[in-house]
């Protein structure tokens, strides 16, 4: 096999920063619900708008595909895929299910490395709760309660947890706009109760807090959702 030349390396990089570059600042736009479900993604749009082919344009839309953040209908349209909201139900007992499992089985599992990393993580999300950084708490809220199920060491529940935390990644947003982009001290310190009692192996403590933890979410996002819902009826009529 030969060796690309100067040229073809540097074409390569360029596509690979190329597809990096769109794929970024699409998620970012449609976890933030600035492209909200349901809007058209037009390959030659998006060509002119990076100034890019449209082939790094169509591996970025892979790796969006692969998350699930858009889908290609039968027609073979793009659109940015919808948010179930009739199966939030399910959504949330699985996602519930999974705060609790993966964080019991972090405080019997866990090894001091463990700890460290979850608490760095921690870290990150309050500064980007401070700084009222969104796509900043999301993230590192995210790959905090990974940490947690990976501490778990049980890697079927880690990959369920993680993707049922990527695909909720909108919904949370939802969270964060129900407090203005301003969370409340109180909901950061769960956080912190959640790192307490896996540190002291506190099996049922860390479960309880993680229910909790999970009930406070979904009751804040229904009540989003609920009211958001009857403001928009308001208007339409």
């Amino acid at each position: 096999m030969t060796d690309m030349s100067g040229k073809e390396r540097q074409a390569a990089h360029r596509r690979g920063y190329g597809v990096s570059t769109v794929y970024e600042v699409l998620r970012n736009e449609i976890i933030e619900l600035k492209l909200p479900p349901g809007s058209p993604i037009d390959e030659q749009q998006l060509s002119d708008r990076f100034s890019l082919s449209r082939t790094p344009i169509r591996e970025a839309l892979v790796r969006l595909a692969t998350e699930g953040l858009i889908t290609t209908l039968t027609n073979r349209a793009t659109i940015v895929s919808n948010i179930d909201f009739l199966g939030l139900a399910e959504f949330f007992d699985a996602l519930t299910l999974m705060y609790r499992l993966t964080t019991r089985l972090a405080a019997s599992n866990h090894a001091a490395s463990d700890i460290d990393n979850i608490e760095s993580l921690q870290k990150s999300f309050e500064d980007a709760v401070e700084h009222r950084d969104v796509l900043s708490m999301i993230s590192t809220n995210r790959d905090f309660h990974v940490a947690i199920a990976m501490a778990g060491r049980n890697r079927y529940y880690t990959e369920l947890f993680t993707r049922l935390l990527d695909e909720g990644r909108r919904i949370l947003r939802l969270y964060y706009s129900s407090f203005n982009d301003v969370l409340p001290r109180q909901y950061v310190g769960e956080h912190q109760d959640l790192i307490q009692a896996i540190i002291r192996r506190d099996v049922e403590a860390a479960d309880s807090l993680a229910a909790a933890h999970a009930d406070q979410i979904v009751t804040q996002i229904r009540s989003y959702i609920t009211a958001d819902s009857r403001q928009s009826s308001q208007i339409r009529l």
